[in-house]
């Protein structure tokens, strides 16, 4: 496996995984039209040309055999600033794997450069949300020390998802 940082010309592979992975994970709990107005909107090649351009955002790319096998994005600030104490917060925003890779060690590649990455970008507190029924997930959080602070909402079209705010104290 190889980490580097996402360049303009993994615009097209970003936009697959995400929706492929968000897909197999939570596509199930959408009407079409909310499902595919969130996928057009969040992995759209503009917004993720200009997301990629943004310095306060940053994704590293995880390749196996020169295939994109997963992705983490991070941001400096959040827009849940209200739910912490820390002075200097910022966010994991997305970590997803190829759906038939996980468990293979990608998920805990990524989340040490976003720890390091994070902390190189002075954050003292590092924030994330997650789905309250993917216990997969909050356990992999948990493992890294991150402990939820807040119940929180996410809309993908109409539909309210009840979400967990993790925090982790650096």
């Amino acid at each position: 496996m190889i980490l580097r940082p996402a360049t303009l010309d993994d615009v097209e592979p970003l936009a697959r995984l995400g929706k492929t992975s968000f897909v197999a994970k939570f596509g199930h709990l959408y009407g079409a039209e909310d499902l595919n107005a969130f996928l057009d909107e969040t992995f759209s090649n503009r917004a993720l040309a200009a997301e990629l351009a943004d310095p306060d955002r940053a994704y590293q790319l995880a390749e196996i055999d020169g295939a994109l096998a997963g992705y983490c994005k991070i941001g400096v600030g959040s827009s849940y600033a209200q739910h912490s104490t820390g002075q200097h917060l910022c966010e994991i925003k997305q970590l997803y794997t190829d759906p038939g890779l996980t468990g293979r060690g990608i998920g805990a590649q990524l989340m040490k450069w976003a720890l390091a990455e994070l902390r190189y970008r002075g954050a003292d507190t590092i924030l994330l949300t997650v789905f309250s029924e993917n216990h997969g997930a909050q356990h992999f959080y948990e493992r890294f020390g991150f402990a939820k602070i807040a119940d929180i909402h996410f809309w993908v079209g109409n539909h309210r998802d009840d979400e967990f705010l993790y925090e982790l104290k650096l």
